[in-house]
């Protein structure tokens, strides 16, 4: 078991101004991490850094795109300027767009590009140095949707499944050369995406919907190990089985919980 110590460490937290992202990056600053808050909100970004150094912290404010190959580069550059050689990538960022079979080409193209697509860029700019290292930490926000499904939300829910399938590669690749890899799978938080999501809110919150900062103490806990999956949410292993024991079963439950949702949209008059 190896573990990560955010001590006097190189981090960036993408999606960092809001939500889990900005509870992650306070949780590691205050462990001593030396933050590297990205987000395509570049005032959001400077509210978590500026939150990070009134508690006495260390942070640098990383603004823009962290899903394309240049953005990418951009943010190690800045990270490495800053504080030298990134030890762990916490790929957060991720977008929820389009509902159903109406969700169009561009929610499809922009899911698959931010909530996959960056996690794979991300890992080929890392990984060299990290393999002349001798490690490094990949934890990515993948979201319970990527182990079950989001009903109403097919983009999200492939790409999430996505994001899993593809940290699971990259475990079971580079996990001999010392790249731990981590899935952080919750189930309802307490953010804008939750409150967001319409009639799905009371669904995603039926196991209870944590706050951002209990999902980022959870995380910070997990770096003490090399766990693959990162399950706030404890409900969601017994869910996780549950489908791959009885699959037919499994989606006879989640198509009674869309006929409710159906039924909730006929009474709403939609």
């Amino acid at each position: 078991m190896s573990g990560f110590d955010p001590h006097g460490a190189c981090v960036v937290v993408t999606g960092a101004g809001n939500g889990i992202g900005a509870a992650l990056a306070t949780a590691l600053a205050a462990r001593g991490a030396h933050v590297v808050v990205a987000d395509l909100d570049a005032e959001s970004a400077a509210r978590t850094v500026d939150v990070i150094e009134t508690a006495g912290g260390t942070a640098v404010v990383a603004p823009g795109d962290a899903a394309s190959e240049d953005g990418v580069a951009a943010l190690i550059g800045t990270a490495r300027e800053a504080f030298g050689p990134v030890q762990a990538w916490f790929a957060n960022a991720g977008v929820d767009r389009g509902r159903g079979l109406d969700a169009t080409e561009a929610e499809w193209a922009l899911s698959l590009d931010v909530n996959v697509m960056a996690h794979v860029r991300a890992a080929r700019a890392l990984l060299p140095e990290w393999l002349d290292a001798g490690g490094g930490r990949f934890v990515v926000t993948a979201s319970a949707a990527g182990l079950l499904t989001m009903l109403e939300a097919p983009a999200y829910s492939v790409t999430k499944h996505g994001a899993v399938a593809f940290a699971e590669w990259l475990s079971a690749t580079y996990r001999h050369r010392g790249v731990v890899v981590q899935a952080l799978c919750p189930q309802g938080v307490q953010t804008r995406m939750l409150t967001e999501s319409g009639p799905l809110e009371e669904i995603l919150s039926r196991d209870t919907a944590l706050t951002a900062e209990q999902v980022a103490a959870d995380v910070l806990s997990a770096l003490d190990g090399d766990e693959f999956l990162i399950l706030p949410h404890a409900d969601v292993a017994d869910y996780y089985r549950a489908r791959a024991n009885d699959t037919d079963r499994w989606l006879s439950g989640m198509n009674r919980l869309q006929q409710k949702l159906d039924a909730g949209k006929a009474a709403g008059g939609e």
